[in-house]
């Protein structure tokens, strides 16, 4: 009788070995497993802490091919991993804390199961680097911002701030003057660490207004962003600006720690491709924002996860697996 009893409350098997397997579940990852899919390889996507990445903390998003009228941020994700899912695609909503990529088949360790794979995918994106104070979490995309091209167009006639004083921050700040009134660049020193030719495209722009060793304090408003207070800390003036929206341009942090001493990495964290979009491991590849600091877009991602998808296959096939 206890043995039946055993059998009966016996988990059932974890399937363990994949074809491909898919670190991240961003726009990335979720049209890789499209393409690994449909190519009949056998497709693991482990999600990770966001699935869906940072669109899911994001409104509506105007930018991407195929929505006449736009589309929320958490909705297209949603139905990326519904078409993901209807072509096979395996799906778990759990975190890797360690993978080994020294033999193969390679191993993916997450906190409940081992995993392995011929091929794996990193899609783990970048994290923009916050400021930390008081009201940016509660108005993240509410008026609190990342990114200039995803959003600046809901900014039109608005007073909008820009933080930072790097070449993002520069770059950012004039494209925004396309359509915002005026640009505040809130910047903790006296000089900027921007190129020269980013320096003076800003200071040529009138409608940049620049504030000097200052620093963001609070972030204030009701249903989005309306004030938001500075200190010049040379002064110890406080002042409350009136606006929109506040672009946060102090970097992104690629999310890759996982990956040290795995496969090469540059200085800033980011993933070394070779042959297109194969890290220095054969059999390992990268797709989007994890070694792209350039573009950023969700729709450069999703790129990135097709042409990653394409090579795996092609890598499978010559290896005939």
């Amino acid at each position: 009788m206890q043995s039946e009893i055993r059998s009966e409350n016996k988990k059932p098997e974890t399937k363990r070995k994949f074809d491909v397997i898919i670190i991240g579940a961003g726009p990335a990852g979720y049209t890789a497993s499209i393409y690994t899919s449909r190519a009949k390889r056998d497709t693991l996507i482990i999600s990770g802490v966001l699935p869906g990445g940072q669109l899911m903390l994001t409104t509506e998003v105007e930018n991407f091919p195929g929505f006449a009228k736009g589309i929320l941020g958490p909705e297209l994700m949603t139905t990326m991993r519904e078409q993901a899912e209807r072509m096979g695609t395996t799906i778990i909503d759990d975190e890797v804390v360690n993978v080994d990529f020294r033999h193969k088949p390679f191993k993916i360790l997450t906190y409940s199961e081992e995993y392995e794979a011929d091929a794996v995918i990193i899609a783990t994106g970048a994290t923009p680097r916050k400021i930390g104070v008081k009201g940016e979490q509660e108005f993240s995309a509410r008026g609190v911002s990342y990114c200039a091209t995803c959003d600046g167009p809901f900014f039109k006639n608005q007073d909008i701030v820009v933080a930072g004083g790097g070449d993002s921050a520069m770059e950012e700040a004039i494209f925004l003057t396309k359509f915002a009134n005026k640009v505040h660049v809130i910047h903790r020193k006296d000089i900027l660490r921007a190129s020269k030719v980013m320096q003076d495209r800003a200071f040529e722009n009138k409608k940049i207004q620049f504030h000097w060793n200052t620093v963001i304090e609070e972030i204030k408003g009701n249903q989005k962003v309306t004030q938001i207070t500075v200190k010049d800390i040379v002064a110890n003036k406080v002042e409350t600006l009136e606006v929109g929206g506040l672009f946060v341009a102090i970097g992104h942090e690629p999310n890759t720690k996982l990956f040290k001493g795995q496969i090469d990495l540059d200085d800033q964290g980011y993933i070394v491709l070779k042959n297109h979009t194969m890290t220095n491991v054969q059999g390992v590849f990268a797709a989007g924002d994890v070694h792209d600091h350039l573009y950023r877009q969700a729709i450069t991602a999703a790129a990135f996860g097709c042409m990653a998808a394409i090579d795996v296959d092609k890598y499978l096939s010559e290896h005939k697996v």
